[in-house]
């Protein structure tokens, strides 16, 4: 537990002291903010610090072992069906408190002044990554080749793009890149990861990895159908 503290520490700070140095070099140097302003900065930069290394701790102790668990346990009770339904709903659960999915569709919203609803935008990314990522831990257990799957998926995801707005565009390809946070992608790898390893003559890292790519694109399917049908 106290390495495991430690190093995350460690891995914070590298995050967030560069944002720190260089905010604080523009403050010093060129911009001069209020110093009201400044201050809530570094209270807020503070408050990052604290929740980054809480939320990396809490992965590390609770998360990541507990997704191996699940995945390793799954093909014990002998059923695909259940493979698939669990990955849905992980996938699904995961991506709805994914801060960046959070953020991104508020400023969907906020920028479309309530066009383009957040909950909307919330509940169908998170329903494409829940899709993919059970058609990810299908393909783990019958051995699909990932090339072919990824190329198949994006070639669709362009197709779609040529028939949605201009809005949906953009914002499809952006979702994908946020559904690959925090909390998404250490549940969908770890639970792909635990799934391989118990399976005979298959390796952890071919077959445990690729699936957060296929997860992601699912989230830009996922918003390009919806730009499809909203138009």
């Amino acid at each position: 537990m106290h390495s495991i503290f430690i190093r995350n520490v460690t891995e914070v700070a590298k995050a967030v002291a560069p944002l720190l140095v260089v905010v604080c070099l523009l403050q010093v140097m060129l911009v001069q903010s209020p110093t009201e302003l400044f201050v809530q900065f570094l209270i807020g930069a503070a408050l990052v610090f604290a929740g980054m290394l809480l939320l990396f701790a809490g992965i590390d102790i609770g998360i990541l072992p507990m997704g191996r668990f699940v995945g390793s346990e799954l093909p014990k009770r002998g059923s695909l069906s259940l493979i698939i339904a669990v990955a849905f709903a992980l996938g699904f659960v995961t991506t709805v408190a994914e801060p960046d999915v959070l953020v991104l569709a508020e400023q969907v919203d906020e920028a479309s002044v309530g066009r383009i609803p957040d909950q909307a935008v919330l509940y169908v990314i998170a329903a494409g990554v829940a899709v993919f990522t059970a058609g990810a831990m299908v393909r783990v257990i019958l051995g699909w080749s990932i090339k072919r799957l990824i190329v198949g998926a994006y070639l669709l995801a362009l197709g779609l793009a040529l028939f949605v707005p201009e809005d949906f565009r953009p914002l499809a390809f952006d979702s994908g890149a946020a559904t690959t946070g925090v909390l998404t992608t250490p549940v969908v790898i770890s639970l792909a990861a635990g799934l391989s390893s118990v399976l005979a003559g298959r390796n952890a890292v071919s077959d445990g990895f690729g699936v957060l790519g296929l997860a992601s694109i699912g989230s830009v399917i996922a918003v390009l159908v919806m730009g499809f049908l909203w138009s």
